[in-house]
């Protein structure tokens, strides 16, 4: 091989090792830029005071307790359904009972204290027992509190009246007995949004 042909092939072999190496480390721009997030979820508060809504002894058929009580949202979300679930129990003093006490104690949910006529919804605690909290709400809260249910910081009066039904019949099964009920309210927020 010639001198020429030696030294061209030694200059090509070093042109393409030299792009080999800087093909493999080149420079550029860069940038960088870094973005903090937060995702702070809501509260949903829901009280009811008083606690205990009614204590009463010594009633009998045709007694009529009128309560009042409290909802408050004390949470940061608006709520926009409650729900009511009714449970309760009857202690039967004499062991004698052949009927619900509870279907002799009639619910009255009203609009307010001062006009006693005014009844939203009216069932047996029997009856508001087997409801779903649903169809309490549809019935009880919907009217009450309307469309917007209970938006945060708000405080809705509720008045409640029982009656011990005087059904006209013997009723002496439930002397001595006691029933304790139990409300459980629960709150359901509204629906999600834009953001």
């Amino acid at each position: 091989m010639n001198i020429k042909k030696q030294l061209g092939l030694g200059i090509a072999s070093a042109a393409l090792g030299l792009t080999l190496v800087s093909g493999g480390t080149f420079a550029y721009f860069s940038d960088t830029e870094t973005s903090s997030n937060t995702f702070a979820a809501g509260t949903l508060d829901l009280a009811a005071a008083p606690t205990e809504i009614i204590e009463v002894d010594n009633i009998k058929p045709g007694d009529t307790m009128v309560r009042d009580f409290e909802l408050q949202n004390n949470g940061t979300l608006d709520i926009e359904k409650v729900l009511l679930d009714t449970d309760y129990t009857v202690t039967d003093a004499a062991g004698d009972n052949t009927g619900d006490f509870g279907e002799h104690i009639m619910v009255e949910f009203l609009y307010n204290a001062d006009k006693l006529d005014e009844v939203i919804y009216q069932t047996t605690l029997a009856e508001l027992k087997t409801m779903t909290p649903e169809a309490v709400n549809e019935n009880v809260f919907l009217p009450l509190l309307g469309e917007n249910g209970l938006p945060v910081g708000t405080i809705d009066d509720l008045v409640v009246q029982f009656n011990f039904v005087d059904n006209g019949e013997d009723q002496n099964e439930f002397q001595g007995d006691t029933l304790s009920l139990e409300w459980t309210f629960t709150a359901q927020q509204t629906a999600g949004e834009d953001k």
